[in-house]
């Protein structure tokens, strides 16, 4: 499902995982949503994701997850 978000920028729902991860991904997490700030490759495969509010989620490198990518038109 995709349409459009407030400012004219496309919003996607999208399969995630360690290799497709980016920041700006919002991702569903204990009912909150999380926007990636920051991300960093780890051995094996594995990402720590940085989230906005400051907190942590390393993903192993077979973690599938749901996220919302906004994606802005230039």
């Amino acid at each position: 499902m995709s349409g459009w978000a407030p400012g004219g920028a496309l919003a996607s729902n999208v399969e995630i995982t360690a290799a497709t991860v980016q920041r700006g991904d919002v991702i569903q997490l204990g009912g909150r949503a999380c926007r990636v700030s920051d991300l960093f490759q780890l051995p094996q495969g594995a990402k720590q994701l940085v989230f906005e509010s400051g907190e942590l989620l390393t993903i192993h490198a077979r973690t599938r997850l749901a996220a919302v990518r906004v994606l802005r038109r230039r």
